[in-house]
């Protein structure tokens, strides 16, 4: 089974690199939630079943693969990488909408996916919030997890000019939004259930 697979590889990588005190129970909390068969998003890209730990792990591999240099720590990569969308855990669910079959005509029940969000924090800094509920993330982790949207976050649409001085000061930061935009536009292009048909 693939959420098998996803899990596993996820939970590996976790375990191996993951050590700081509440990294056991945070783990096991992602297990109460729907965290490894959530899609990544509604639409665009791992709009599927297992899209979120298939992102994440993305992520993982391109930060670690591209970016790593003497001197990181590969828990900040581990943490940060793996659990910066994990504010998209409970967020989605399955609705359905009708939609017109172009070969027959008929009118037909089709699933897709919509937000529900119980708890509107923001993206980056609900990720940060839930994450410190069981680990202390250091300051550069917390940036790079808050601003791993880059000029597609909310405050910064808003004119927020916040993101430049964490771009400046914490390298961490730019490596997981480079990261996130590759395995985004570049790795998932084509991933999205909603776009095929």
């Amino acid at each position: 089974m693939m959420e098998n697979l996803y899990k596993e590889e996820f939970c590996n990588i976790y375990k191996e690199h993951v050590t700081r005190e509440g990294g056991d129970r945070l783990l096991s909390w992602l297990s109460t939630t729907d965290f490894f068969t959530a899609p990544a998003s509604t639409k665009f890209h791992c709009a599927c079943e297992f899209g979120l730990v298939m992102h994440s792990l993305n992520v993982y591999k391109v930060l670690r693969g591209k970016y790593f240099e003497e001197g990181d720590s590969e828990e900040s990569f581990a943490l940060c990488a793996l659990l910066h969308d994990v504010c998209k855990a409970q967020f989605y669910k399955i609705s359905t909408r009708n939609v017109k079959n172009e070969e027959t005509g008929a009118w037909e029940k089709k699933p897709y996916y919509s937000v529900e969000d119980a708890f509107p924090y923001g993206h980056g800094e609900k990720s940060v919030f839930l994450i410190e509920r069981f680990v202390r993330l250091k300051p550069s982790e917390a940036m790079a997890v808050r601003w791993h949207m880059g000029g597609f976050d909310e405050s910064v649409k808003g004119g927020s000019f916040a993101i430049s001085t964490a771009f400046d000061k914490y390298p961490l930061a730019v490596k997981l939004h480079l990261s996130d935009l590759e395995a985004t536009y570049l790795m998932e292009h084509g991933t999205s259930e909603a776009r095929k048909h």
